[in-house]
């Protein structure tokens, strides 16, 4: 079995702007007015009544929400790639 090194600034950057860019979708459905019929449709075919209610579109919120989750994805993406290089050190 080969020892295989993460980068863990590649890793963080592919997590990162996978997260972001996935909020950043959810925050241009909102904005364009498409994620509360999303949201209802995705708890009904998991059989659920959906408690939620989408808020009006607030850009200073998604550029929040969207660093955030960028931000919180590159530190997940490190940390799990550190772990994996300091397991699987010869």
């Amino acid at each position: 079995m080969t020892n295989t090194q993460i980068n863990a600034n590649r890793s963080g950057l592919i997590l990162g702007t996978f997260l972001g860019g996935f909020h950043l979708l959810w925050s241009l459905l909102v904005a364009g007015g498409y994620a509360q019929s999303l949201l209802d449709f995705v708890y009904r075919i998991h059989f659920l009544n959906n408690p939620f209610t989408v808020g009006t579109f607030d850009a200073k919120t998604a550029l929040i929400l969207d660093l955030f989750t960028a931000v919180c994805g590159y530190v997940f993406g490190w940390v799990l790639s550190m772990l994996w290089n300091r397991i699987n050190k010869k």
